[in-house]
């Protein structure tokens, strides 16, 4: 079922706590990193760290909790981690863009990338998205190759708790506005 979805900033005050959710909704992801789950404060870390840090945000990817129903309010389902003029001017690079297990392999991320990616253009005035992606995770290459992303050939080798994984680059142009 196709879900109609939105974008929100995201606030430590205000949504701490259904990002935390949408983390323990996600556990594939933290397995994949040799953890049972998500560290209990991770969504506030998160959050004060796209605070502290220039040209980072996290927005959330929120859907009516009835479609038919807009007072019945919205739900926090994932999220987009995002820094502009990052690594360069005009670049934005991607740091993670999560749906909870339950709303996965339903469109939701092709949705959030058809949302996002023209205001990035239009209104941040970025020319060209960048993200990089664990080389064992194969459903997210094939999730960003289909968004028309390409690998760049660049890596990297960065420790992850006692093992090294390689990160592999993607780059895309964005729409002209």
């Amino acid at each position: 079922m196709a879900h109609m979805i939105s974008l929100l900033p995201l606030d430590a005050e205000y949504h701490a706590g259904a990002l935390q959710a949408v983390y323990t909704a996600t556990l594939g992801y933290w397995q994949m990193y040799g953890l049972e789950g998500p560290p209990p404060d991770q969504a506030h870390h998160d959050l004060a760290a796209a605070n502290e840090t220039p040209g980072r945000y996290l927005v959330g990817i929120v859907k009516r909790v009835d479609e038919q129903d807009t007072a019945a309010g919205a739900e926090l389902i994932g999220l987009v981690d995002f820094r502009v003029d990052w690594p360069a001017a005009e670049t934005v690079t991607i740091g993670m863009l999560m749906v909870a297990a339950p709303y996965q392999r339903q469109g939701i991320g092709t949705q959030t990338w058809a949302l996002l990616s023209p205001w990035l253009a239009a209104s941040a005035h970025m020319q060209k998205a960048r993200l990089s992606i664990e080389q064992f995770n194969i459903g997210a290459l094939k999730f960003w190759e289909s968004l028309g992303f390409s690998l760049t050939g660049d890596s990297d080798r960065v420790r992850s708790g006692d093992q090294f994984i390689r990160l592999l680059y993607l780059e895309s142009a964005l729409p002209s506005p």
